[in-house]
């Protein structure tokens, strides 16, 4: 099954640095080697923040309505009382929830120019390095919408990498997008989608504007969903040389750039927007996210469209629970340096001892054969366990079932772990707790793997996206929707990539690949007119 995205020249943590620490959690984990495997570069040097960065300004100012004992009649309906109005949410959440479940609009909090809320987001950019940040409440899926909403006053053609994130293709419909596409880099064995070279996007912008359709922006992925990153820098100066803004879904990045051992923020490598799914792992509550601008030669111009594109996406109702938890995630990233190193350690830790059982193997130990990948998330541990006769979906259940072990998710070859940037690891549990299922698994007949066709290559844009999703439509069955043009975006979870989209010829190859995909134990086709891909929503014939 195709997973997610990434980038240009390997990281191999498995060096003569090997995977030290130090105890002030500053030490690189391990350097970044070259395409040829040359020698290690110098290690990140951290960044340094200003004092500002002890505060939480939203944060506070709802700590202090909180304290203030209001006597609220004004929405929300609980009216910031535990006792007399949230006693229903005071006994599953304790009190704090509903006293700081503030609304928008008040004064002190986020009212004005100069408001704790806009003080909080200016101190976000700083930290990532952007010129201007934007508070989410409907995760890094409002931050693609927003993007390509805000993109579509540079022009209406945008080029995407392959491997993008579902709610991308929701934006570019909101938009009326023209798209075009790159395909990243697979590695077929595992089924991981990783990212492009600088050199395949500028063969891909080039393509298109050889055509006659030259392109006004770009999306790439990366981080990918496995932990490969890709030279967000390069493809930074080969989308800016054909006049198109960058957009990268840095969704599962949100913590680079906050210890030498992690990549850098891709903010300051030159993108344009980044997307920042900050609850993933920089520690903020789940639905909470960030958008960045960076401070690029298109941020004048983005600007204002960013921040009108905002206002289409974003609730009228913002949860300042949700918000006040990014502000103070942002704080203990910046205050953080040796939690995060001790997380870093923690997974080292982990890959280390998988090296040693020949049961395992951790898949970005081969990374190096990727041209497009440059870095490793050093908190994401991909584990191939083909090597014990049963899949990645059956050891996965094993370690939720026997042990309440949860693994981010799971492939017919693989397991993931992440590691919160902020978390304290019990390496030793989780060993024992791998190391029991695979004693299990010796006990069993081996099964075979599922095999899925392989990855489809894309049908003909026949329509404009936007035309055939808001057209005549109707539902036909799996045979007879080869050759018909989709009404709808489908895509395989996870991680949620979409192998056809609206005006997109359906192929008999994306057929079978997609009811494959949703026989499989834990197979789930997003936007599938039924669970089992059986039928097809296509433009109505002669519509």
């Amino acid at each position: 099954m195709l997973h997610q995205d990434s980038h240009y020249a390997p990281h191999d943590d498995r060096t003569a640095h090997g995977d030290a620490i130090s105890a002030a959690g500053d030490a690189v984990v391990s350097p970044v080697t070259g395409p040829a495997g040359d020698p290690g570069v110098a290690p990140r040097a951290a960044h340094q923040f200003g004092p500002e960065h002890a505060s939480a300004p939203y944060a506070e100012a709802l700590q202090r309505f909180a304290a203030s004992e209001p006597r609220s009649f004004m929405v929300p309906g609980h009216g910031n009382d535990p006792e007399h109005g949230g006693a229903h949410l005071a006994e599953l959440f304790g009190d704090r929830v509903p006293e700081l479940d503030v609304p928008l609009m008040l004064p002190g909090i986020d009212l004005g120019e100069d408001s704790p809320l806009v003080a909080a987001q200016r101190l976000a950019a700083d930290a990532w390095g952007a010129k201007r940040t934007w508070f989410l409440t409907n995760g890094a899926s409002q931050a693609n919408r927003t993007a390509a909403i805000a993109v579509r006053g540079l022009g209406e053609r945008i080029m995407i990498q392959r491997s993008m994130h579902s709610s991308l293709t929701d934006g570019v419909l909101l938009a009326g997008l023209i798209p075009s596409f790159v395909s990243p880099n697979v590695d077929e064995h595992h089924g991981i989608a990783h990212g492009l070279t600088p050199a395949a996007l500028d063969a891909a912008l080039t393509r298109e504007a050889e055509a006659g359709r030259p392109v006004d922006s770009v999306l790439v992925v990366s981080p990918s969903y496995f932990g490969s990153t890709a030279d967000v820098a390069g493809l930074s100066r080969v989308a800016h040389d054909h006049g198109a803004a960058i957009i990268v879904d840095g969704a599962w990045g949100a913590h680079f750039g906050f210890h030498p051992g992690l990549p850098e923020s891709p903010v300051r490598l030159g993108a344009d927007l980044v997307i920042s799914s900050t609850h993933k792992l920089a520690g903020s509550l789940t639905q909470s996210a960030m958008l960045h601008l960076g401070d690029t030669a298109m941020a004048e111009r983005l600007e204002p469209l960013v921040a009108r594109a905002f206002s289409m996406t974003a609730s009228t109702s913002m949860s300042g629970i949700l918000m006040g938890s990014l502000d103070t995630a942002r704080r203990a990233l910046v205050q953080g340096s040796a939690q995060i190193g001790e997380a870093v350690a923690a997974a080292a830790e982990i890959r280390a001892r998988l090296r040693q059982d020949p049961r395992f193997r951790v898949i970005s130990d081969d990374f190096a054969a990727f041209p497009d990948i440059v870095e490793t998330d050093a908190l994401r541990i991909p584990i191939d366990v083909s090597a014990l006769g049963q899949s990645g979906h059956w050891v996965r259940a094993r370690l939720i079932d026997g042990h309440g072990t949860y693994t981010e998710m799971s492939t017919a070859t693989s397991v993931v772990l992440v590691i919160g940037a902020l978390r304290t690891v019990d390496v030793d549990r989780f060993m024992r707790d791998l190391a029991s299922v695979a004693d299990e698994a010796a006990a069993l007949p081996a099964t075979d793997a599922v095999a899925f066709p392989a990855l489809p290559e894309a049908g003909e844009l026949r329509m404009r996206p936007r035309e055939a999703f808001f057209g005549e439509s109707e539902t036909v069955s799996a045979a007879d929707a080869v050759g018909r043009v989709s009404a709808d975006t489908l895509a395989a979870y996870p991680p949620g990539i979409p192998n056809l989209l609206p005006g997109e010829e359906i192929t008999a190859e994306t057929v079978a690949f997609l009811r494959a995909v949703a026989a499989s134990p834990t197979g789930y086709v997003r936007g599938a007119a039924d669970a089992a891909v059986g039928t097809f929503r296509v433009v109505r014939a002669g519509a």
